[in-house]
C-alpha cells in the first residue's frame, strides 16, 4: 500500500503493484504547485520523478490557462496528462504490432527456406 497524506491508495506508486507486507515503504515529502505531500513508496527516488512531473504540467496549464484555481490546475493537468498516457498506448499497440507482423514475416520465411532445404538435401540423396 502507498499512503498519500495519512490516507491509502490501493495503486501504490513506483511503476509498479505494490509490494506485500514485507516490503518498508519509504516516506518521501514532495511539494507538488505549492503544496507539501507526504508520501510513501517502494521508490522514493521515482515518486520525486512523479511529482516533477505533476508540478511542472500543473505549472504550464496554470501559466497557459491563467486559472488560480488549483482544483481546475489539477484536473486540466491530469487531462493532459492522460492524453499523454493514450497517446503512448496507442503508439505502443502500434508498435506491437509491427513487431507482431515482422514476427510472422520472418517465421513464413523461416519455414519458406527451411522447406526449400529440405528439397534441396532430398534430391541430393536421391541423385
Amino acid at each position: 500500500m502507498t499512503e498519500w497524506n495519512g490516507k491509502q491508495d490501493e495503486t501504490g506508486l513506483g511503476g509498479q503493484p505494490s509490494a506485500g507486507p514485507a516490503a518498508t515503504p519509504e516516506a518521501v515529502s514532495v511539494e507538488i504547485y505549492d503544496q507539501i505531500y507526504n508520501l510513501r513508496g517502494s521508490d522514493g527516488e521515482y515518486i520525486q520523478q512523479l511529482a516533477a512531473v505533476v508540478n511542472a504540467k500543473m505549472r504550464a496549464v496554470a501559466a497557459h490557462g491563467g486559472t488560480a484555481d488549483s482544483l481546475r490546475v489539477a484536473v486540466l493537468a491530469a487531462l493532459n496528462i492522460a492524453d499523454e498516457l493514450m497517446a503512448l498506448r496507442a503508439r505502443y499497440d502500434s508498435l506491437a504490432g509491427s513487431v507482431d507482423s515482422a514476427e510472422d514475416s520472418m517465421r513464413s520465411r523461416a519455414d519458406t527456406l527451411s522447406e526449400m532445404l529440405d528439397d534441396l538435401l532430398e534430391d541430393r540423396r536421391a541423385g
